[in-house]
């Protein structure tokens, strides 16, 4: 069995390790008043960010159920099979795309993964794909790989300013209001799916170290862990932050991740996380 992976673009898995796993991508839309560009096709992080300094924030959607057909209708022409991982459910109605359009495509069986999830905590679920995939695994052992990985992903991550997730719809007007009058710098996280608060915390730093205290837990624990620092147009914190924890944990391989045009619409830039799972 020959099997595909797809993955959308909020996993932001760079486009030369894309190229590498043969990983399909199907991109998310960000609009500004009425003109939308594809993420990571039309707009680079960098400009986004470049952006929003001078334009109203955008919005965004998810891909249309017929680019999905379109994609698995290509695919089925080499492939007999395309593992589909998605952000999660909870936020974005992309997964549910993928679901709907595995049912109206011929000649190729379609598995959609929920991710629970996003950014490159996803990327590490379509990489693991990739690479079961180039040894010729079949779907269904590819599909229980990655639910075993489900069991150690983890992703944590605190925001600058609430007002970008509470006009988004992703946190409440009362916990925007309350964060900012307090100069909270809560921790969010996902659970069931949507993103909630884990803890308030008073100062970025603070926030920074209970990220740290947090994969402490897992990576002390034993075993070899993958690890991302994901930042909102912060790189060079990010790199002096990822240097800093490699010394501390040998056993954890980090690498350096970005919140995209789509997430970063809803974060907002200044944001930092660090997400990880067993190897």
């Amino acid at each position: 069995m020959k099997t595909a992976v797809v993955t959308d673009s909020t996993a932001y898995i760079p486009k030369e390790l894309r190229d590498k796993w043969n990983i399909y991508m199907i991109p998310l839309n960000v609009i500004f008043a009425n003109e939308a560009y594809q993420e990571e096709i039309d707009l680079t992080a960098g400009d986004f960010y470049e952006e929003v300094k001078t334009k109203d924030l955008p919005t965004t959607s998810q891909p249309p159920i017929g680019q999905f057909v379109e994609l698995f209708e290509q695919l089925s022409k080499e492939y007999d099979a395309v593992i589909s991982i998605h952000l999660s459910s909870g936020i974005s109605g992309t997964y549910q795309g993928a679901v709907t359009a595995s049912t109206m495509v011929e000649g190729i069986k379609v598995y959609p993964f929920d991710s629970e999830i996003s950014c490159m905590v996803q990327g590490f679920y379509a990489l693991e794909a990739a690479k079961w995939a180039s040894r010729g695994e079949d779907a269904a052992a590819i599909m229980a790989r990655l639910e075993e990985l489900k069991e150690t992903a983890r992703a944590y991550f605190m925001v600058d300013d609430l007002s970008h997730l509470q006009r988004g719809g992703r946190l409440s007007s009362a916990q925007a209001f309350i964060g900012s009058l307090l100069q909270v710098k809560p921790l969010l996280h996902f659970e069931n799916k949507v993103i909630v608060p884990f803890e308030k915390i008073r100062t970025r730093k603070k926030a920074m170290k209970r990220m740290v205290d947090l994969l402490a837990q897992d990576a002390l624990s034993g075993g070899n862990y993958q690890a991302v620092i994901i930042h909102g147009n912060r790189e060079e914190e990010a790199k002096e932050w990822r240097n800093e924890l490699a010394a501390m944990y040998p056993n954890v391989e980090f690498s350096i991740g970005y919140f995209g045009p789509v997430i970063g619409t809803h974060l907002g830039e200044g944001s930092m996380g660090m997400g990880w799972m067993k190897k």
